[in-house]
This record gives structure tokens, C-alpha cells and sequence, in this order.
């Protein structure tokens, strides 16, 4: 990140002399248009590139900072440079507002956000339109002084776009690298499974949102005193919003630079189209730009060339982050490896760890129900899960298993009864907070973050999880748990290039990169040859000799009775049966579940009379 940023400051130094070099004031113009799209672009992919909220009301924000200032200054007397604060704050509120009613409603995303902001892009113009703000005729700032910051009145602009670019740019680099940005990234590829890790998505994505119509109002508030004439219909229209959208997309909306490389090449192309009097087929090209990146670089030019020509890092953390976390692991600051866990409890054996649990209640669940729209998936579930055990969770297919589950992570809500975790009460509460309190669950199907590597898979959970560690630290524990798992040498893969087996044992790395007191397995075992199967009862078995929790929902009898100290039998929704493996196992109700109930032969007819002796 270092190195990045050291880049964005000698270029914006290095930028910052050509007013002074005598160049013609068009040149000046026309590097003013760079940087303001540079802008625009980099804080609508703040969002929308970043989380994948596709917003197409950057013009709504964009303009809500354009009239601010414009009013402000002509109507006011208020200093023009004191007014983009003002109209950043303006356009933020009106993202705030927006985005808490809108990210409160899970249905609202994809196309639905998308149209929502675009419907807000054409509210508030038809207010502005219709009140004093504007009022139809528009708003002149043709008398208001353009402050004195460069040598020219063109060269000010200049400085003022290019301080806005900066300060964008600057933002996006710094959030990118940042707890904040990796959040961001995991909400784009499955907001669902980030929330369960720990994300706070509801307020990520709001401050998120407020962050780019912020940009956005400042930037339009500097383009009032440029174009010096406001009206309506040249502000709030979808344009704009396509504009950055394309710039964003042709740059790569997963890195912090690609808004900026988009912009610059659409800005500098659509002057080359104006200036040759060919303004229509500058329109045209855009539209053909636009789909050829969509069908064959969906990376973008930056995503692109990065994936192609970027060295790949060395394997395992560096020497620094080894001595110096190393040396915080010694002093008791981490979790001690699995593998000397393992050595301190006599070494990886299935029930034999029992011994050294407290048998006190972590987890208690009490007339848990939920049901789906009139379908009950649990009936008054009444559960505990004793500190140190394995507890296997068995029944048929839609007995409830994964629902519950569900519930307990706060994938789903439940719909009556309570929950307790270590003492306190998790019912009613978000799932990232349930995370934090130290539960961690895999998928039956594995939900890796897709666009991330295994490494940033891993190392999410323990960035926000229970212990809530900063990135550097979290990558560190993540080399840890790759190695516990065997998945080293694929640290810098993405999770399409590896297969089932692997996927799997990714779902084990980052549950375990929590820290988990309670970890939840929902068939880890589903789709694996026997072999693997071994491989990742073996893993268990060295899970457990640290120390954790289990609850263990599976269909593999061998596992389940290799490695459960207490089984639950769900069926309908209700516990039918919960005890040791083998007696449970044994109990006719829960043979007649599994198996279904033997068929009684039919009555036979009596043979009449003198039948035998006739034959």
C-alpha cells in the first residue's frame, strides 16, 4: 500500500506544475475533465464496484453538491470554497437517508437498487424544479468570484479537480487495503456469507454509500462555479451515471486504480471524437467500448493486465510478519497451533479428547422454532451443546438440521424461543455479532468468496471474527490455518480453480481462522471419496484436540460414530431422540426414521371349503 500511495503523491506533485508551463488554457480545460471524471467514476465504484450495489443515481448526488454550492454563492454570498463541505454534507445525508432505508429491505439489491437510486436521480430533480432552488429558469454563478489558487482563473479549476481526484483517489487506495475494503469485496461476492463471518454489512454498505455521494457533492459543487450555469435538464440525467458506470467497468471495478485509467482513456477519447466534430460517434464508440469490455473483459483494462503480468508473492508470510507475530503468538497473544494443541492433549484422537472438557453448557437453545411461510422447519427445538464436545446432529433430509444451524449463526432469524451462547443471550441479534461472540459454521455447499483468493478467503474471518485481527496480522493466521488444512500451495488461487475436495477443507480454514468456541459443520463430509472422507475425519479429529467445540451435522454413519460423544436425531422439525451414538442408534423410533417402518404381510383369504381336496 505504501508504495501505492507513494505513487499517487509523486504523480499528483508532478501534475500539480503544469499550470506553470505555459501551456495553452485548453490543455488546462481539458486535464480539469480528466480529473473530474477521475472523481465521479472513483467515488461511484466506492459502492457499487467495491460491495456491487450498482447505484444509477451518481447524478442525483452529483447534482444535490452542484446546486448546494450554486445556491449558496448566488443567493447567499457564501464563499465558494466554503460551500463544498457543505454540499459534500448534503449530498452524504441524502445517501444516509437513502441508504438505511434501502439496505434495511434484503430484497433491495441488484436490479432493484439499481432502479431505486435511478428513480431517486428523477425525485429530486422534479423538487429542485419545482421549488425555489431552482424554479425552472436555473441558477447563474456568472458574478461569483473564482478564488485566487493558481495563476489563472483556468489554472485554479484545474487545482481544484485535481485535489478532488486526489483526495478520491486517495480514499479509494486507503479503504482498498483497509478491514474496510476486504468487507466490501466479501459483501459483492455473497453479503449473506460475509454477514455470517462477522461483516457488518448493513452499516458497511451505508458508509459506504455516504462516502461516495459525499465525493460526488463535492466534486459537482467545484463543476457549479466551472460551468457557471446550472439548469435541471443537463444535470439529472442517466447519463452521467452510464458515463462512470463505463469508465469504471472498462478500468476494473475491483481495484482502487481502475476508475481512474477508465476515466482518463473515456475522457480523452470522447475530446478526440468533439474536437473532429464527430461528437455523435464519440457517443457510438462509447456504447461499442461499453460492450466489448462486458462480453470480453469483465476485469476491466487494469484487472486485466494485473492477472497477466503481476509477479506472483512468495508462498508463506514474510520474514517480518513471522518474527514479529511469531513473538506475539510466544507471549500468549494467539490461539497455539493445532498442531502443538494437539501434542498437548496426548495428540489427535477422536473421543479421547473428552477428557478434557469441562462439560459445562456453551451452547443452550430453548423452544427454538422457525418456520417459512406457513412451513415449520423446527418445532420448539430444545438443544444443548456441552463445552468440548463433538455433538452430531442427524436425521433425514429436511429435518430441520441445517435450519437450526441456520438459526444459531443468524443466517436465518428465528421465529420464536430463545438462544444462549457462553452465558449470553444471541437470539434477536445480528449474525456478525453472533461472530464475534466466537461461532463459526462451514456450508453443505461450499460458499467460498469468489473473486478473492484462498489466502483473502482465510484471512476474512479472522479480520472479523471473535478477535478481530488487523490485516497483516489476519493474513499471518491464515498462512497458520492453510498449513493446518494442507492448502498452502493454493494460497493464491481462486477458489474456481480448486476442486471439491479442496473447496471442503477451504470451508474448515476460514471457520477455524475465527477462532471459533463453537464450530458448526453442515456435511463436510457430503461429495468426498472414502479416502478424503478419511483425510477430513483425521482434521476433525486434530480440530478437536485443540480444544473446540464441535456440532457435527452429517449423514456418514461411520464419522458420526467415529467421532460424536452425543448425537440429536432431529425429524419434523422436533428432536425424536439425543444420548450416546450407540443407543441412540439402536432405538426403533429413530430405525424407523432412517429406514421407515417394516411392511406387514396382507391378511390372506380363507380357502373355501373342499378347495385343498378338489386340487
Amino acid at each position: 500500500m505504501k508504495k501505492s500511495l507513494l505513487l499517487v503523491v509523486v504523480l499528483t506533485l508532478g501534475l500539480g506544475v503544469i499550470p506553470y508551463l505555459g501551456l495553452p488554457a485548453f490543455y488546462q480545460s481539458l486535464l480539469y475533465m480528466v480529473f473530474h471524471w477521475i472523481a465521479l467514476a472513483t467515488s461511484w465504484n466506492l459502492l457499487s464496484g467495491y460491495s456491487g450495489y450498482f447505484s444509477f443515481g451518481h447524478g442525483a448526488f452529483f447534482g444535490i453538491g452542484i446546486y448546494t454550492t450554486a445556491v449558496l454563492t448566488s443567493q447567499f454570498d457564501v464563499p465558494f470554497l466554503w460551500t463544498l463541505p457543505i454540499a459534500a454534507a448534503m449530498a452524504a445525508l441524502f445517501g444516509v437517508v437513502l441508504g438505511v432505508i434501502s439496505f434495511r429491505v434484503k430484497a433491495v439489491r441488484g436490479e432493484l437498487f439499481a432502479l431505486l437510486t435511478l428513480a431517486a436521480t428523477f425525485v429530486v430533480a422534479t423538487i429542485v424544479l419545482n421549488t425555489p432552488i431552482d424554479g425552472g429558469p436555473g441558477v447563474y454563478l456568472s458574478a461569483v468570484p473564482v478564488p485566487s489558487i493558481g495563476p489563472s482563473p483556468s489554472a485554479t479549476f484545474y487545482y481544484l479537480a485535481l485535489g478532488a481526484a486526489f483526495l478520491t483517489v486517495v480514499i479509494a487506495l486507503l479503504i482498498y487495503y483497509a478491514r474496510f475494503g476486504t468487507g466490501l469485496f466479501a459483501i459483492h461476492d455473497d453479503e449473506d456469507v460475509a454477514e455470517v463471518m462477522g461483516v457488518p454489512t448493513f452499516a458497511y454498505k451505508v458508509a459506504a454509500f455516504a462516502l461516495s455521494c459525499a465525493l460526488a457533492g463535492g466534486v459537482g459543487g467545484v463543476h457549479a462555479l466551472f460551468v457557471s450555469y446550472v439548469t435541471t435538464g443537463d444535470i439529472f440525467t442517466v447519463l452521467l451515471p452510464l458515463t462512470v458506470i463505463l469508465m469504471s467497468v472498462l478500468g476494473g471495478t475491483r481495484h482502487w486504480a481502475g476508475p481512474a485509467v477508465g476515466a482518463t482513456a473515456i475522457t480523452i477519447l470522447l475530446y478526440s471524437f468533439t474536437s473532429g466534430d464527430s461528437a455523435v460517434l464519440g457517443k457510438v464508440a462509447m456504447g461499442v467500448i461499453l460492450i466489448v469490455v462486458i462480453l470480453f473483459m469483465p476485469e476491466g483494462i487494469l484487472g486485466g493486465l494485473l492477472k497477466r503480468f503481476a509477479r506472483k508473492p512468495a508462498a508463506g508470510p514474510s520474514a517480518a510478519d513471522a518474527a514479529r507475530f511469531g513473538q506475539a503468538s510466544s507471549a500468549g497473544g494467539a490461539t497455539p497451533s493445532p498442531s502443538a494443541a494437539g501434542q498437548a492433549q496426548g495428540g489427535p484422537s477422536g473421543k479421547a479428547g473428552t477428557q478434557g472438557h469441562d462439560g459445562g453448557i456453551l451452547l443452550s437453545a430453548r423452544g427454538v422454532s422457525k418456520s417459512f411461510q406457513g412451513v415449520q422447519a423446527l418445532r420448539g427445538v430444545d438443544l444443548d451443546v456441552q463445552r468440548g464436545e463433538i455433538l452430531g446432529l442427524l436425521g433425514p433430509n429436511g429435518s430441520g438440521k441445517s435450519t437450526f444451524i441456520n438459526v444459531v449463526s443468524g443466517h436465518f432469524p428465528l421465529t420464536s424461543g430463545s438462544m444462549t451462547f457462553d452465558g449470553k443471550k444471541i437470539s434477536g441479534i445480528g449474525a456478525h455479532r453472533i461472530a464475534g461472540c466466537g461461532i463459526a459454521r462451514t456450508y453443505q455447499i461450499p460458499r467460498p468468496f469468489a473473486h478473492l483468493t484462498v489466502l483473502e478467503n482465510v484471512a476474512l474471518p479472522a479480520m472479523f471474527g471473535a478477535h478481530q485481527l488487523e490485516r497483516r496480522r489476519a493474513e499471518f493466521e491464515a498462512w497458520h490455518w492453510l498449513e493446518f488444512t494442507g492448502l498452502a500451495d493454493r494460497a493464491f488461487a481462486v477458489p474456481e480453480d480448486l476442486n471439491l475436495h479442496q473447496r471442503k477443507f477451504l470451508e474448515f480454514a476460514r471457520a477455524l481462522a475465527a477462532h471459533p468456541q463453537l464450530l458448526m459443520l453442515d456435511e463436510v463430509l457430503s461429495g468426498l471419496t472414502p479416502s478424503e472422507i478419511d483425510e477430513a475425519v483425521a482434521l476433525i479429529q486434530r480440530i478437536r484436540a485443540q480444544g473446540t467445540t464441535i456440532l457435527f451435522v452429517e449423514h456418514v454413519m461411520r464419522a458420526v460414530m467415529a467421532l460424536c460423544d452425543r448425537i440429536v436425531v432431529f425429524n419434523q422439525g422436533e428432536v425424536l431422540a439425543q444420548g450416546l451414538p450407540a443407543e441412540v442408534m439402536a432405538r426403533p423410533d429413530v430405525v424407523a426414521t432412517y429406514l421407515g417402518k417394516p411392511a406387514e404381510s396382507p391378511p390372506q383369504p380363507p380357502e373355501p371349503a373342499g378347495a385343498r381336496a378338489y386340487a
